[in-house]
C-alpha cells in the first residue's frame, strides 16, 4: 500500500516506485488529483511537503477503497455469473466482487485482500466462515446450497456412475 510505503521508505521512494509500476506520469496523476504538475513535481524533488489532503488523493489512486462492495470467495465458474453485479441495499448501490479460489489458502488470502480492498462485506462457503470471522474485521456470511443445488448435483453424479458401469 502506498501510505505503507511512505512511512517505511519516503515519500518519493513510494510515489517512483507507485508511478513505475502504473506506467503513469507526476503530470497524470496530478491531474488525477486535482493538483499542479509543478506542485506535486516539487513534492516528489524533496522542495516541499505534501499536505495531508494530496497525501490523501495520491493515495486513493493508488490504493483505490471501494467501500461498497460485498466479495464472493469461491471457484471461478460460479463467479462468472455474480461478479460487477451492482445490487442497491438502502439506498447505496454495492458492487459484487468475485475472488477466485480453489484452496484453503486461496480462499484466506482471498479473505484478507478483500478486506484491503475495502469490502463491505464477505460470502464465502461455510466450512470458510468460521475462519474468516477471525481474520477480518467485516461481516462474514456464509452461501448456504439449497436443495435444487444437491438435487442437480446428485443428477450429474447419477449420470457419471452410470456411464462408468456401462464402460466396465
Amino acid at each position: 500500500m502506498f501510505v505503507n510505503r511512505v512511512i517505511r521508505y519516503g515519500f518519493k521512494p513510494a510515489l517512483d516506485y507507485e508511478l513505475e509500476r502504473r506506467g503513469m506520469t507526476i503530470r497524470e496523476l496530478a491531474k488525477r488529483i486535482g493538483v499542479s504538475p509543478a506542485t506535486l513535481y516539487k513534492i516528489s524533488c524533496g522542495d516541499r511537503d505534501p499536505r495531508l489532503s494530496t497525501l490523501i488523493a495520491i493515495s486513493e489512486v493508488f490504493d483505490p477503497c471501494d467501500e461498497h462492495s460485498i466479495a464472493i470467495i469461491s471457484a471461478k465458474f460460479l463467479l462468472d455469473g455474480v461478479t460487477g453485479k451492482k445490487i442497491a441495499i438502502n439506498g447505496v448501490d454495492y458492487t459484487i466482487k468475485g475472488y477466485n479460489a480453489h484452496t484453503l489458502d486461496e480462499c484466506i488470502l482471498c479473505a484478507v485482500r478483500a478486506e484491503k480492498e475495502g469490502a463491505s462485506g464477505i460470502i464465502c462457503a461455510p466450512i470458510l466462515t468460521s475462519l474468516i470471522e477471525k481474520l477480518v474485521d467485516v461481516p462474514v456470511v456464509n452461501i448456504r446450497p439449497g436443495e435444487e443445488s444437491y438435487m442437480a448435483a446428485i443428477d450429474v453424479m447419477v449420470r457419471q456412475l452410470s456411464k462408468n458401469e456401462k464402460s466396465a
